[in-house]
């Protein structure tokens, strides 16, 4: 619990999502607090109950939890049968919440503490937070909290330890078991979900659970269910519903969540380099479901398998083709699509002159064969340049300011690809 986490150690992030987690709860809560591994190094049966579950108060397990001091080895399994033995001795049921950084250290076997309490008829729940543990260290731990009846939890961070903390002390031992678990997946990757488990048969309110990047467990009484899956991490992929889920009497039920999203993979050039533009994925409904803008590199958009149209519109240049619309591109789940389009631009340069000196004029330039006006600028006393799609043009220029009333000048011009036209303008 030495380990730094946020720029704190564990044990000061754990004390705090605890504390608040313990603040939460009913004053009439039943609350205590036991601690391993805080007095002694090496000492695998260094297990100390510092709150009384028959009398405790949730002020003295926020106090106790501030005293603690990790020193020694991480006696899970031991730690487990000493709380048992007590619910045995007091023919007590109870909620066992148990927040560890580390593995077992003094070769016991947790699941196997838990497995024989309940085969004995021992009533407890068990819910384990893995706080940063690697997923291959956790076999263990998912074992024991599984046979508990309970929930295992992987906490990444502060701000998730405290979500899972509330949770967990949630779901009490005086709650119906387990009965249904969850897995959100997308391209092989685990998700953190919100799922909202509707009753199409009973109408109840709606049942939630959150996944948190693992299998998720939670209480469905029999009866069938859509269930509305909403992903909680950086990505355009929409939330999705599955439906007609079936939860039966006695049988533990699962669902794999699956959204494989595909990759669109963006470049937008003009004459060949990269150019900056906004890209726009849109459904056959007509809704906008992923956007981008590519600052002239490499952009990758993600969303649901399905048929899309792409509008992109290239920025900082002129004409009638800087917009285009791309049907019908297919995405496919955990693929990328590349995807390259080409604009293609001249440039136009104009400098407004009286007796070799640039002077300020407003100049507008109109698409020959449409009429459109697809461009303007002032010279101001610098001349101005424009970047302009292949075409025919007419250009007009006013003088400004002291020279307002010299006659305006209007001119054609033709813009190819990759060619520079300048033109110099006298009053």
């Amino acid at each position: 619990m030495w380990g730094q986490m946020q720029g704190k150690t564990k044990m000061e992030i754990a004390a705090a999502a605890l504390s608040g987690a313990v603040g939460n709860l009913s004053e009439t809560q039943k609350i205590g607090f036991v601690a391993y591994g805080h007095r002694k190094e090496g000492d695998c049966k260094d297990v100390e109950f510092m709150v009384d579950a028959a009398t405790g108060t949730k002020k003295e397990v926020i106090e106790a939890v501030k005293g603690i001091k990790p020193l020694g080895k991480t006696p899970l399994a031991y730690s487990a049968a000493m709380v048992i033995d007590q619910l045995r001795a007091a023919k007590q049921k109870a909620t066992i919440i148990l927040i560890t950084d580390g593995i077992e250290s003094c070769d016991g076997n947790i699941c196997e503490i838990v497995e024989e309490a309940k085969d004995e008829g021992i009533d407890f729940k068990l819910h384990i937070i893995g706080f940063g543990l690697k997923a291959e260290d956790t076999q263990q731990l998912r074992c024991a909290a599984e046979a508990g009846d309970g929930s295992y939890f992987s906490a990444e961070n502060a701000e998730n330890l405290g979500e899972i903390l509330n949770v967990a002390t949630a779901s009490t031992v005086d709650k119906p078991a387990n009965n249904f678990s969850v897995y959100a997946v997308k391209n092989g990757l685990p998700m953190d979900v919100y799922v909202k488990a509707y009753d199409i048969v009973g109408k109840r309110e709606p049942i939630l659970l959150r996944t948190y990047q693992d299998t998720g467990y939670f209480y469905l009484p029999p009866s069938t269910y859509n269930f509305e899956v909403a992903p909680l991490e950086g990505s355009d992929v929409d939330r999705i519903t599955v439906r007609d889920i079936e939860s039966l009497e006695n049988v533990k039920g699962h669902q794999t969540i699956t959204f494989d999203a595909g990759t669109l993979d963006v470049l937008v050039t003009n004459n060949g380099q990269g150019w900056d533009s906004m890209v726009k994925v849109i459904d056959p409904n007509g809704e906008v479901v992923a956007t981008t803008r590519t600052y002239g590199v490499k952009k990758e958009v993600e969303v649901n398998p399905g048929l899309y149209k792409v509008a992109i519109q290239a920025l900082k240049m002129e004409g009638l083709q800087t917009n285009t619309e791309i049907d019908s591109i297919a995405i496919e789940a955990a693929k990328t699509l590349p995807l390259v389009y080409d604009f293609k631009t001249g440039e136009f340069e104009i400098f407004t002159q009286i007796g070799g000196e640039n002077i300020d004029c407003v100049v507008t330039i109109v698409e020959e064969q449409t009429g459109k006006n697809v461009a303007g600028s002032r010279t101001y006393l610098r001349g101005t340049k424009f970047l302009l799609n292949p075409g025919n043009y007419s250009v007009t220029s006013k003088p400004l300011g002291v020279h307002k009333d010299k006659a305006i000048q209007s001119f054609t011009i033709a813009i190819e690809q990759g060619e520079t036209i300048r033109k110099t303008l006298t009053f």
